[in-house]
C-alpha cells in the first residue's frame, strides 16, 4: 500500500521514502506514528510511505521481492534521496536493498542515531554518539567490503580488499579505545561530583520519561533554566543538572536526561553509559508521562523496560502526568498510594498549572534535616 504526503513549505535536506512493515508477530511491531516522527525530527521530506503485511522478515530484503519493485518503480519515476525503514536491517539486507534500490538506505537505529548526532551540544554528548555510530558501524564494516572479499582460499592466495578492510576495522577499533578513554574521564567528573552531593546530604532527582514527555519544559520550569525545549522526539540529549530550592532549608539537584524511546538501541544505552547513571544514582525519579497520549500506558510500559535494562528499576518514581493542558476539563490533581504516600501528580509543564503540587510531593517526600549542610556548587 503507497500513501503520499503533502508536506508544508519548509525547506528539507532529503526526500524520502518511508517503508513500514506490519508484523503478525509482536517481536517485530514498532509504531508507525512514531516513525513519522522520528523522520520528520531527522529532518526529512517524507515524498510516500509503502506498507505491507508480512509473518516474517524476508531474508534477503526484508520485504517481499514485490514491495521491492514497487519502491523501485516510485524511486525511478518520482526520485527519492533517503529509503528508511521502521524496522533494524540486517548488514546483508541493508546492502542488498541499496543495490537493488539504487537510493541510500537507512534502518531504523541508523534512523536514531542520526537524529543523535544532530542534537549532541556538548563536548561529552558528541562523544557519546559518535562512539554510537562506531559501534554500530564495526559490525556493518565486513558487508561493506564484500566486493573486495578473497576469491580464494590458500597460502598466497590472499584477497585483495582484506588489508583495507584490516586497516579500516583498526582505525575504528582505534577510535573507539580513544572515545572510551576520554568517555572514562568525564565518567571520572561526574563521579567525583555525585559523591561530593552525597557528602553534602543533597539528593538528586532524575527527570525519566519517554522522548517528547515534556521532561525539558518541566525541567526549566522547575530550575528556571533554559535548555532547549521543543516539540521533537530527542530534543534533548545532553545531560543537564540544576540545583532546586525548596519552600524548606533542604536543596535538591535535578538532572534532565536524554528521553528514551520504544527498542532503544543496545549500542546507544552502551555509549551513554555515563549520562544514565545520573538515573541509576538518583535518589528519586520523576517519571514524565504525556498524560494527552493515547498509548501512555503503552509508553509507560516501554521506560519501564528502558529502566530494568539499566537496573534502575529499584529507584522510587513518582509518576508526572503532563501536558493536561491539552485534555478538555482535566484539572491538576495530586493522587495518593493506599499507604497514603503520593504517587502520581497531573500537571502542566507549559503553563505551570500543578507546579505548586510537585514542589508540595517534593518537599514531603525530602523533609529538611537539622543536620543538612549546605554544598554552594555550580548547578
Amino acid at each position: 500500500m503507497l500513501i503520499k504526503y503533502s508536506n508544508n513549505n519548509q525547506q528539507y535536506k532529503y526526500n524520502a521514502i518511508l517503508v513500514h512493515v506490519i508484523f503478525q508477530k509482536s517481536a517485530y511491531y514498532q509504531g508507525q506514528a512514531e516513525f513519522v516522527e522520528l523522520v520528520c525530527s531527522a529532518g526529512a521530506r517524507i515524498v510516500a510511505t509503502f506498507t505491507g503485511k508480512r509473518d516474517t522478515p524476508h531474508p534477503k530484503y526484508f520485504i517481499g521481492s514485490g514491495k521491492a519493485d514497487e519502491i523501485r518503480a516510485w524511486v525511478d519515476a518520482k526520485g527519492a534521496d533517503l529509503i528508511v525503514f521502521n524496522h533494524d536491517l540486517t548488514p546483508t539486507q541493508g546492502r542488498n536493498l541499496e543495490q537493488f534500490l539504487r537510493c541510500q538506505v537507512l534502518d531504523r537505529t541508523e534512523l536514531i542515531l542520526n537524529i543523535f548526532s544532530q542534537r549532541a551540544r556538548s563536548y561529552e554528548g558528541k562523544l557519546q554518539v559518535e562512539l554510537a555510530q562506531l559501534q554500530h558501524l564495526s559490525t556493518r564494516l565486513v558487508h561493506g567490503w564484500s566486493h573486495l572479499e578473497r576469491q580464494k582460499g590458500g597460502i598466497g592466495l590472499r584477497g585483495p580488499g582484506e588489508t583495507q578492510l584490516e586497516t579500516d576495522r583498526r582505525l575504528i577499533n582505534n577510535r573507539i579505545r580513544q572515545l572510551h578513554k576520554q568517555l572514562d574521564r568525564v565518567h571520572k567528573q561526574r563521579d567525583q561530583s555525585r559523591r561530593s552531593r552525597y557528602r553534602a546530604q543533597i539528593p538528586t532527582i532524575s527527570l525519566v520519561g519517554y522522548t517528547n514527555a515534556g521532561k525539558s519544559t518541566l525541567f526549566n520550569y522547575l530550575t528556571g533554566a533554559q535548555v532547549l525545549a521543543d516539540n521533537k522526539l530527542f530534543a534533548t540529549l545532553d545531560p543537564t543538572l540544576r540545583r532546586l530550592r525548596l519552600a524548606t532549608p533542604q536543596s535538591l539537584v535535578v538532572a534532565d536526561t536524554v528521553g528514551f524511546i520504544r527498542n532503544l538501541p543496545h549500542s546507544l544505552v552502551k555509549a551513554f553509559r555515563s549520562t544514565l547513571e545520573e538515573t541509576q544514582d538518583a535518589a528519586l525519579l520523576l517519571h514524565v508521562i504525556d498524560a494527552f497520549s493515547e498509548e501512555r500506558m503503552d509508553l509507560i510500559t516501554q521506560v519501564n523496560k528502558v529502566l530494568n535494562s539499566i537496573g534502575a528499576e529499584k529507584i522510587p518514581q513518582l509518576e508526572i502526568y503532563n501536558k493536561i493542558d491539552q485534555i478538555e476539563g482535566c484539572k491538576p490533581r495530586l493522587e495518593r498510594d493506599s499507604f497514603g504516600r503520593i504517587c502520581r501528580i497531573w500537571l502542566s509543564a507549559f503553563n505551570g498549572e500543578g507546579i505548586d503540587l510537585l514542589r508540595q510531593a517534593l518537599i514531603e517526600y525530602f523533609p529538611a534535616k537539622e543536620s543538612f549542610r549546605r554544598l554552594e556548587s555550580i548547578y
